[in-house]
Order: C-alpha cells, then sequence, then structure tokens
C-alpha cells in the first residue's frame, strides 16, 4: 500500500520552522505495516492544488499537514472539495467546538473562523481539541470519473496533529491496512565505528540473505545499524551481529548514548562530574537530558579560561603553562580536580581546539584530549583529531567522552553500591 504524505506551509520552506511531522508519523505508520513512500513539501496558497492533484493516481493513502486554518492563504478543504467534486457544508458541531474554545481563552469569535467549520460532504470530522481548525477524512473513491486515494487532513501544528493523528486517524488507517505481514525494525546503535566498517564486517552478508532489509545512518562519531524483518529473521541473525560489532555498541532501543551511560551509573549507584573547555557545557547538558540525572550528577564545571581551571578544578598554573591548555596533562588535572571537588566516583576532562582558528602544526585544530578519572584507579586520556565545525567538533568530543564511560561502566566490571539511604527532613523523628 502506497503512502504519502504532503507538508502544507510557506514557513517549512522558507526555513523558519522545522518539519517534525516525516519522523512522528513514519514511526506511526510502521507500527501498522505501512511505509511511507514520499514526503512533500509546498507553500500554502495556489499550490495547493496542483500539490493535491498529482498525487491523486500515485498513492493509496495520502496524509496532508497544514493549510486549515482561518486565514486566506489556509485553502486546503476548498482545493480538496473542489477537486473532488464535493460540496462544501458548514458543521455545526465544529462551530460550537469553535466557540467554546475561544470563550474559555477570552478569545471574541470573528466571522473568519467560520471557514474552518466548512467540511466537504461526506468527509468525517477528526475532532481537535487542542485547536480551532479540525481535522478531515475523506474514504477512498474508485470510478469512472476519478479514483483518489484514502486522504487525511490535520492542522500542522504538532501539538495539535499528534493527538489527533493518534486518536482518531489511526484507528481509520488501522482498518485500512488490515492484517499485514509481520514486519519489525531493529536498530543497533554504533560508537567508534564508520559506516563503511559496519557494513564490511556484517552489513553486507546481512543483505546477501534476501529476507532482511539493511541500512545505514551516519551522525558524527556514531552510526545506526538498520535491520527490518520478520521476528524470526531477527533473531536468527542477531548473534553474528553481536559477534561483529558488540564491542562498539551502545544500545539496540530508541534513546542516545547519554540515556545508556545516565541508566548504567543509576544502576551501579555511582556519580560522574566534568570539566570541560572546548565544548562549553554540551555534555553536562546532554546529561542533565535524560530523567534522573540528578541521581548521578551532582555538578560540571565550565572552564573555558586557563584561570577557571585553576580556580575551579584546582589545575596548576604551571602545568598548563608547561604543557600548553589543550594537552594530556591538563586533560588528566581535569577529570581529576572535577572528580575531587564533586566528590564523585568519576570525572571527565576535556580540553581541544574547535577552530576555525587556534591550531598549530603540533596541535592542529580539531586537536582534542579527554580525560576519565575514577576514585582509586589509573586516570585515562585519549586525543582525537576532529577536524570539522565547531558544532560537530563538540558532538564529536562529547560523545567520545561518553562512549569512554560507558565501556568503563560494562557490565561484569562493577558490583552495584548499596543504593545511598534518603536523607531525613531536619527534625524527623523518624528511625
Amino acid at each position: 500500500m502506497q503512502v504519502e504524505v504532503l507538508n502544507i506551509g510557506t514557513e517549512l520552506l522558507l526555513g523558519n520552522v522545522t518539519n517534525t511531522h516525516l519522523p512522528y508519523l513514519g514511526r506511526s505508520l510502521f507500527s501498522l505495516g505501512l511505509r511511507i513512500e514520499r514526503q512533500s513539501t509546498i507553500p500554502d496558497g495556489a499550490a495547493i492544488r496542483p500539490g493535491l492533484l498529482e498525487t491523486f493516481d500515485r498513492c493509496d493513502v495520502l496524509i496532508v499537514t497544514g493549510g486549515l486554518g482561518p486565514t486566506t492563504d489556509d485553502i486546503t478543504r476548498e482545493m480538496a472539495a473542489e477537486l473532488l467534486g464535493l460540496p462544501l457544508r458548514e458543521d455545526a458541531g465544529v462551530v460550537e467546538a469553535i466557540t467554546a474554545r475561544l470563550a474559555r481563552r477570552g478569545i471574541a469569535f470573528r466571522s473568519r473562523m467560520r471557514r474552518q467549520a466548512m467540511v466537504p460532504y461526506g468527509a468525517t470530522v477528526l475532532p481537535n481539541p487542542n485547536g480551532t481548525a479540525p481535522g478531515l477524512y475523506i474514504p477512498a473513491r474508485q470510478s469512472p470519473a476519478t479514483s483518489t486515494p484514502h486522504l487525511f487532513f490535520l492542522p500542522g501544528p504538532p501539538r495539535e496533529l499528534k493527538p489527533m493523528f493518534e486518536e482518531h486517524a489511526l484507528p481509520i488507517l488501522r482498518q485500512i491496512a488490515g492484517e499485514s505481514p509481520e514486519c519489525l525494525c531493529r536498530t543497533y546503535h554504533v560508537v567508534g565505528m564508520g559506516e563503511s566498517t559496519v557494513e564490511e564486517i556484517i552489513g553486507l552478508e546481512l543483505s546477501q540473505r534476501g529476507d532482511l532489509e539493511v541500512g545505514y545512518c551516519a551522525r558524527p562519531n556514531e552510526v545506526d545499524l538498520r535491520l527490518i524483518g520478520s521476528q524470526s529473521v531477527l533473531d536468527l541473525v542477531e548473534p553474528a551481529v553481536l559477534a561483529a560489532i558488540g564491542h562498539c555498541l551502545t544500545t539496540c532501543e530508541d534513546e542516545g548514548l547519554e540515556t545508556v551511560v545516565v541508566n548504567r551509573l543509576r544502576a551501579l549507584h555511582r556519580t560522574v562530574a566534568m570539566a570541560e573547555s572546548c565544548t562549553g557545557g554540551l555534555l553536562a547538558h546532554r546529561i542533565t537530558n535524560v530523567p534522573g540525572a540528578s541521581e548521578v550528577f551532582p555538578a560540571g564545571y565550565v572552564t573555558y579560561a586557563n584561570a577557571a581551571k585553576s580556580a575551579t578544578v584546582g589545575v596548576s598554573a604551571d602545568l598548563i603553562r608547561t604543557h600548553g591548555a589543550v594537552s594530556e596533562p591538563v586533560a588528566r588535572a581535569m577529570a581529576e580536580g572535577a572528580r575531587r571537588t564533586a566528590g564523585t566516583d568519576f570525572g571527565l576532562g576535556i580540553t581541544g581546539i574547535a577552530g576555525p582558528t587556534g591550531g598549530t602544526e603540533d596541535k592542529p585544530v580539531g586537536t582534542v584530549f579527554i580525560a576519565l578519572a575514577e576514585r582509586g584507579e589509573p586516570t585515562t586520556c585519549q586525543e582525537e583529531i576532529f577536524a570539522t565545525d565547531r558544532e560537530t567538533f563538540k558532538q564529536q568530543a562529547t560523545q567520545t567522552a561518553l562512549d569512554m564511560l560507558r565501556l568503563r561502566l560494562q557490565p561484569g566490571k562493577f558490583v552495584p553500591k548499596p543504593a545511598p539511604e534518603p536523607s531525613r527532613a531536619k527534625g524527623s523523628n523518624k528511625h
């Protein structure tokens, strides 16, 4: 079954708004055994008519987002009704819902808003409790005069589209899709191994089977190996996959490396702090994006200036003068100082040259030293060169730091500490 998505909105094409609909719709449809074959984006206004028309003979399901509002450029419903030869009628229930919503918010009802209540004859209204524009569903039509796919018209704002899609569109799509062959997607997140390497050591072998779809998605210092097939085939090939990439595999779940690290620290009841220079707090930001990070992360230090390295985490000024701020000894001292200052089990230190200037022959732009300190163990340090733009450099550096800690936290290496006792409130007489 061919499924297409048509996103409507000039703001999307101008780059003023990021289009987040595709990943959400793609995941939701995959759960029904449906795959999006094509996505298009067109501006508001006159482009809507040809944009709709060219899809009708090409797909079985068309999901249209945007262009349902009250302004003159929101003409999706009018164009659809014209192309399908369906008269528009005002839906009293929609008018009532719009009026009630505006009244709750103290907004006056304007006559222009009635446009949102115009519904093509035979269309099903998809209620929108999160906005004023309802969605619409028009069943597929097959006739000598015209053939059209199943049409879903959804509002553009994600906070309106997502609940409407889940509550009203998905049940209809489930009936349309019917029973489909079992098809699952399993993704292996790999760090420290390039896309071509993953393909060489396992991907080519898997693609030759004929019963698996093999794909890759590369990001800075990370690559996803994506396998699509039946449960039995995925389970059959998994031992070979783990044997090939297990040492670089972070997770098979839909989660980032920071989530893996935080969850492992929580399971072991251990803590980490970090001192960051060239990454400017990105490592701490990634850690604190994970729910539950407060259990394992008491403090992080952005020691961008040399004086801050000394004053905040105790890096010797003589050490910096002797070796330079971007050096292995300084990275080690930053990691140890962060661990000591915060009183944690682990400390990470990152110092480097993000560029585009500041490099030397011995230390070119992209050079970074990443150190990992552990209570009672020798401090280790890695030197890397990430010759790229500043933002990607910071992403790669923090990814490497997280992976160093992940490898140190591998199962079997640590026995979990007893969970810390919850602190009692001052004056409490509970025992």
